[in-house]
């Protein structure tokens, strides 16, 4: 094999390749035997077929364009070996020159990673919002956990907005019953909107024992789109109770005896939890500001797979609830054509970010551990609710792995970036990693339990 590469741009080359007939006879050895098995002719056992009769049955043509569709990856990595190249994505390939019995000409165009001069990280200096907790933020905590602990006690009036009922119903559609239209003695949050449109409009102002009747449109079944009418019979109303906020409150709640000792633990979890987002700020603006001070260029072919691949996630989302890319686009007012626009731009920059850690994870020589790639399995197994080992297999199973040892690779040289660039807030104070590092081991600490 002989190629040459011509540099296209700073992120795309085309790989000119020559392959003599006589490296193409293993590929075309490999054809025959395989056609050979797949054919059935009289007189012969199945995979004893000579090459002779199977150009005959199948033609000389189909066996020598599965030999090329064979060979042409194996002679495109080759090349990519000798000029050490980093490629990117999928090559577009075309045959320029092929006859029997001659060389097979292609030409492989493919992105590459372009060359990057990283700026100094310690020179890098990004600037977040100041820090500032505001006592409503503590009310609203101490709000929500009151809410955890809310009693429901039966009252002798009619229902009110927030109060909780026990209802029995049953949908009519002319008279006649709705397939799976009736239910009994469900509990509903009157004002919440989880049930029927309008149905807490009818039950305000019902006591127990009260009934009425209310007309909403169905939205599932063969009768879909249909108006309904719908009598609903009230059995209890219960008032929700709040605990009183005091130190009995605070022992019952948390493992605090006071009030005040509760309302200093929720601050400081407020506070923690805001130098986190400070932390993921100050790593955007970073990262923007070495893409930019890099000038990465974002290989098209590359962003074009990672436009199409996350399109696709957004639309499989959609399906999984039950709404397709018309209402989505109908409910945010945007065009397909503005979500297209959006998504090139996130996938732009991601690329860009992809490809920057990559060229410092090389320059720093950063290595990942067994450990650290066992580390990063198992937690993604969690999230998709596997076993490691079955996770694991189905990503070899779909050559993914690798972009998961890549992942990792960039995850702990964005670490490096964190750790030597200057973090300050608008009021000039140096803001330190330390929240990060605990959430971080927080979070080791939470994947050994489970």
């Amino acid at each position: 094999m002989k190629s040459t590469v011509e540099t296209l741009s700073p992120t795309r080359v085309r790989l000119a390749i020559e392959v003599p007939f006589v490296e193409l006879e293993p590929s075309l050895k490999k054809a025959y035997r395989e056609i050979g098995q797949q054919v059935q002719v009289p007189g012969f056992r199945r995979g004893k077929v000579p090459s002779a009769v199977i150009d005959q049955r199948v033609g000389r043509g189909t066996v020598l364009n599965e030999a090329v569709q064979e060979a042409i990856p194996q002679n495109i990595l080759a090349a990519v070996r000798e000029h050490d190249l980093k490629t990117l994505g999928r090559p577009e390939v075309e045959i320029t020159e092929f006859t029997d019995g001659d060389s097979l000409n292609f030409t492989a165009e493919v992105d590459v990673r372009p060359e990057l001069t990283l700026p100094d990280l310690s020179s890098v200096e990004v600037t977040v919002d100041e820090l500032q907790i505001d006592e409503s933020e503590i009310d609203e905590q101490v709000k929500n956990l009151r809410e955890r602990f809310a009693t429901l006690k039966t009252v002798e009036r009619a229902a009110a907005e927030g109060d909780y009922v026990q209802i029995d119903l049953n949908a009519t559609v002319d008279g006649a019953d709705v397939p799976g239209g009736s239910a009994s003695n469900i509990s509903h949050e009157v004002g919440s909107k989880q049930l029927l449109p309008g149905l807490d409009e009818a039950v305000v102002g019902l006591a127990a024992g009260d009934s009425t009747t209310f007309t909403t449109q169905l939205v599932g079944g063969e009768l879909a789109g249909r108006d309904a009418d719908v009598a609903v019979t009230v059995r209890t109303v219960k008032e929700k109770e709040l605990p009183e906020l005091n130190d009995e409150f605070a022992q019952l709640a948390s493992e605090f005896d006071t009030i005040e000792e509760l309302r200093a633990d929720l601050r400081e979890k407020v506070t923690k939890g805001k130098r986190v987002e400070q932390i993921y700020a100050a790593r955007d603006k970073a990262l923007e500001q070495l893409v930019e001070a890099a000038e990465v260029p974002a290989p098209e072919g590359v962003v074009g797979e990672e436009v199409t691949s996350r399109k696709q996630a957004m639309v499989d989302q959609l399906e999984r609830i039950g709404a397709s890319m018309e209402e989505y686009l109908a409910a945010e007012e945007k065009t397909e054509e503005q979500i297209d626009e959006e998504l090139r731009e996130a996938a732009t920059q991601g690329v860009k970010i992809q490809l920057l850690l990559d060229t410092l994870a090389d320059a720093e020589d950063v290595q990942v551990s067994d450990d650290e790639f066992g580390h990063e399995i198992v937690h993604r197994a969690q999230r998709a609710g596997m076993a490691p080992q079955q996770y694991y297999d189905q990503l070899v199973r779909s050559g993914a792995a690798g972009a998961v040892f890549g992942d990792v690779r960039r995850g702990k040289a964005l670490a490096s970036v964190m750790e030597r660039i200057k973090i300050k807030d608008a009021a000039g104070n140096e803001v330190t990693l330390d929240a990060l590092r605990a959430e971080g081991e927080q979070a080791h600490d939470h994947d050994h339990q489970h």
